[in-house]
């Protein structure tokens, strides 16, 4: 298909009219000759006219610098009246009409070196910076989560390692003294050391679990979420109807930290808020992906209260936390209905 000039010159002069980029021209005065719709919205009409007039500091009136390899924003060798530096591309801010100070991403060239005819072209970078913004948030959540992760592991297998086996070493000397021919008020007292010992161990191996259960690692999901349930039930007395419905064995390293972790908060808000002796949770794959549900038929709450019990922080938490492996959490609950909790997270064919 051949164009011929008649239609490339009318291609561009819609370009020119529609195009969301700024375009100004200039003469080798700094005088403005020409500009297009979408520069006519980002400055006021004194900096325009004095455009127009030649001032070649009239960009000063809305430019808040450049940036250049040495500073974020600097007025050093000015981009409008500079010949010798390169400003094919380069970064400006302007403080624009009624939208404050923007980002551009801006080109100041040459384009008829007879007539000495140059272009500015601005392009708005607001949005790139929102989506880099949350990119970098979202990116600087995960490495937050996983040292926190790590840190637990950690400390978990300290525990575990050291200091639970320094006290297994003390019940074991302790016991050693009772078959000893020792008083009977030493005696007494050596029981009650034991006994304070051996609590002081539950604690400690419930402490390194909690902080990293060894069991997510090495078996996954339903062995830890079984373990887990076998406890609050032993020391809270609530009941966990468990059940999973899996392909697959193991999933990604994040994914099951997230699901195991939102899990842990979901039973122990049920817990300490939904007055119930029983909760349901379900674990299970459909339409490529996992989904977690928490139901408890207990006294419910209103999720638009302005004061709603506990900090709030806890379905925060949870929230931020499906959103870093792309899941979305649902909560439903209502006074009087009890609640349900779900959590679904994409994990492709894992077939």
């Amino acid at each position: 298909m051949e164009i011929n000039n008649f239609q490339i010159t009318d291609l561009l002069m819609k370009m020119y009219d529609h195009s969301s980029e700024a375009i100004f021209f200039f003469d080798r005065e700094c005088k403005l000759i020409s500009m297009n719709n979408a520069a006519t919205l980002i400055l006021d009409q004194e900096v325009i006219e004095r455009m127009v007039a030649g001032d070649p500091k009239a960009i000063c009136l809305s430019c808040q610098g450049y940036t250049s390899e040495k500073e974020m924003r600097t007025c050093t060798s000015c981009y409008m009246v500079d010949v010798k530096n390169d400003f094919s591309s380069f970064q400006v801010y302007l403080d624009t009409r009624g939208q404050g100070i923007i980002p551009y991403t801006a080109s100041h060239q040459m384009i008829d070196e007879k007539n000495g005819v140059r272009v500015l072209t601005l392009r708005n970078l607001t949005k790139q910076y929102k989506t880099q913004e949350m990119l970098n948030q979202q990116m600087m959540m995960k490495s937050i989560i996983k040292a926190q992760e790590d840190e637990r592991k950690r400390i978990s297998r300290e525990l575990h390692d050291s200091v639970a086996q320094e006290m297994l070493s003390l019940l074991v000397d302790l016991r050693v003294l009772k078959y000893m021919s020792i008083e009977g008020e030493v005696l007494k007292k050596v029981q009650q050391t034991e006994i304070s010992l051996m609590r002081l161990l539950d604690d400690i191996r419930h402490l390194s679990v909690e902080l990293r259960p060894a069991t997510l690692d090495d078996l996954g999901l339903e062995a830890a979420f079984r373990t887990h349930f076998k406890w609050i039930e032993k020391n809270y007395g609530l009941g966990v109807r468990f059940s999973a419905e899996l392909a697959s064995k193991r999933y990604e390293g994040e994914i099951e930290t997230v699901v195991y972790r939102v899990c842990q908060e979901a039973v122990f808000n049920a817990l300490k808020y939904a007055e119930t002796d029983e909760i349901t949770v379900r674990l299970f794959e459909e339409n490529n992906c996992l989904l977690l549900t928490v139901v408890d038929e207990g006294i419910g709450f209103d999720r638009n209260a302005v004061s709603p019990k506990g900090t709030g922080l806890g379905l925060y938490g949870m929230k931020e936390r499906a959103e870093l492996v792309e899941g979305t959490l649902t909560i439903l609950s209502e006074v009087g209905t009890g609640t349900k909790i779900q959590l679904k997270i994409p994990i492709g064919n894992n077939g």
